[in-house]
């Protein structure tokens, strides 16, 4: 079986989505906020890394940044090890009620901080909501919270 397969849940996040990123502190003060446009994609004829996000951010002083996400896929999970994160996502729940795909992932060069993020896909599919919860050294650091709609299943119809 392949990445599809072993992962209908995360096949469901193929597409483009629009959304923001609001960043609290350990006390709940919000220290950053920015817009998103994230293109998931399952590239078929990329045996190494059939899995390939790509993440626009934009935040309201113009600053933009665009990062790149392959993943590997084995064991029914999705794998990054690149020059900011390493770590994996798998999906959670009884097969015919998923919901929920977790994450967990380390900064690369940064070994007293690690991430938890859990993703919550709508029923419609079309809207998803996902919390990250960043720990330094045993502590909450920060949490993240993300709101998100799907502009398109057709990731090939708009401009990277």
């Amino acid at each position: 079986m392949g990445i599809r397969e072993d992962m209908p849940l995360l096949a469901r996040h193929e597409g483009v989505w629009d959304g923001s990123y609001i960043y609290y502190n350990a006390a709940g003060a919000k220290v950053d906020e920015h817009r998103s446009r994230l293109f998931c994609r399952f590239l078929a004829d990329d045996v190494e890394m059939p899995y390939h996000q790509t993440n626009h951010y934009s935040w309201a002083d113009g600053r933009t940044e665009i990062r790149e996400f392959p993943g590997r896929y084995h064991d029914k999970r999705v794998w990054w090890d690149n020059e900011l994160i390493k770590g994996s996502a798998w999906e959670v729940g009884q097969d015919d009620h998923r919901r929920s795909v977790m994450l967990f992932w380390e900064r690369t060069g940064d070994p007293s901080l690690y991430l938890y993020e859990m993703i919550q896909l709508s029923d419609c599919g079309t809207k998803r909501c996902r919390t990250w919860h960043w720990i330094r050294n045993g502590q909450l650091e920060t949490r993240t919270a993300i709101q998100e709609e799907l502009v398109t299943k057709d990731w090939k119809s708009l401009e990277l």
